[in-house]
């Protein structure tokens, strides 16, 4: 263990002192509450790091085996879980989702592809249908309303952040195939292989050890993307991020705990994810355990959709599933095959193949724009290789 004045835990190779430094920089400047930051390279876990608290009151300290929220950097894990279906002949990603999900053939989505599903091109970022405050629990009632749904474009003809809607599109389909919920199939075919420390849905066994999401000073709970959703609450933009309502106080309570919400509730550290996608880094295999063929995570980790993303209005590079290196958005400082997803607030996780590591960045204390925790993290990583 190595320790400042402020308390920062864990391990970290000489070579990489300068994300140490980052990292306690953040809490110097008042921009973290609690935090963890990992980097696996070549299957070695050559930082990992934790400071702070768990809680606003700072009354519980962040241990080793603290989780948190990490909201859609879930969607990493996810889109993992259903190209390892791919991998073992279970699904076919280009054809219909009413395949293997019939109910879904309903409103002109009948051809639509379980990759346009993985890509964000199906047209069902938002539902219309106004929805009460605890349907994001409900799964049996999201799916319902998405099968009624018609898509608000051509599906394939554009792409748009699916941001709430993608987890139980491609979670429903999962769940169709093996019988499993998402978060047993985590649980049973990556965690446990892996040794990861990963969590989607569970009980009050694990209350203690979770993180509570601090929102952002001036912000005590406002929606997700509310600032430029508009006003008009029949527009797709407004939906997407309102309907049903989400709050970064509601994270908090044990419902939303103990649901599982695909694109958004995946609990979990910085230790986990990178080792998560240090084993992606390394084409699918860490310590004896192959996750996925190389072949199927060539074709997961494939560009899919770039240009203007119809929901967020800036320039996205995706595969299907993952978020690719995109230069044009920010000055990037990965190689042009890394891939992984962020989170709202701040947390993210990737792999970089040529450089053959694995990051993660998780916290609790919720970012405001422009927040370069993250980067400058990654920037002090990517200066030290």
């Amino acid at each position: 263990m190595t320790s400042t004045a402020l308390e920062i835990y864990g391990h970290c190779d000489g070579r990489f002192e300068a994300v140490r430094d980052v990292f306690a920089s953040h809490f110097e400047q008042g921009l973290e509450v609690g935090a963890s930051v990992a980097v696996m390279l070549e299957g070695r876990l050559v930082v990992d790091l934790w400071a702070g608290h768990a809680d606003t009151a700072g009354e519980r300290p962040w241990a080793r085996d603290t989780i948190v929220r990490v909201f859609s950097t879930t969607k990493g894990v996810v889109a993992l879980c259903m190209h390892m279906l791919a991998d073992r002949g279970l699904v076919d990603l280009d054809a219909p989702v009413a395949r293997y999900w019939p109910e879904f053939a309903q409103a002109g989505k009948e051809r639509i592809t379980v990759a346009q599903l993985l890509d964000h091109s199906a047209g069902l970022p938002a539902v219309s249908t106004r929805l009460p405050d605890d349907a994001l629990n409900d799964w049996a009632r999201m799916v319902a309303t998405l099968e009624a749904q018609a898509p608000w474009w051509e599906p394939g003809a554009d792409h748009g952040y699916h941001a709430v809607t993608w987890g139980w599109l491609n979670g429903e389909v999962l769940r169709r195939v093996t019988g499993r919920t998402p978060g047993a199939f985590i649980r049973e075919q990556i965690c446990a292989p892996l040794g990861i420390d990963f969590y989607l849905g569970f009980g009050p066994e694990l209350d203690e050890r979770v993180a509570d999401m601090v929102p952002a000073p001036g912000d005590p709970g406002a929606a997700v993307g509310a600032a430029s959703a508009g006003t008009d609450r029949t527009s797709m933009s407004w939906n997407v991020w309102n309907n049903p309502p989400r709050v970064f106080a509601e994270a908090n309570t044990r419902a939303s705990r103990a649901a599982e919400i695909p694109a958004g509730n995946g609990h979990g550290n910085a230790r986990g994810l990178a080792r998560l996608y240090g084993a992606l880094a390394l084409g699918g295999e860490l310590d004896g355990v192959r996750l996925i063929s190389e072949a199927a995570l060539e074709r997961a980790i494939r560009p899919a959709r770039e240009g203007r993303d119809a929901v967020l209005g800036v320039p996205m590079r995706r595969s299907l599933g993952f978020m690719l290196h995109n230069p044009e958005r920010a000055p990037d400082p990965r190689s042009p095959r890394a891939f992984g997803h962020p989170g709202a607030g701040g947390s993210s996780a990737f792999a970089d193949p040529e450089h053959r590591l694995g990051f993660a960045y998780t916290m609790n204390r919720v970012g405001t724009p422009p927040d370069t925790r993250s980067a400058s993290l990654v920037g002090a990583l990517y200066g030290a290789l």
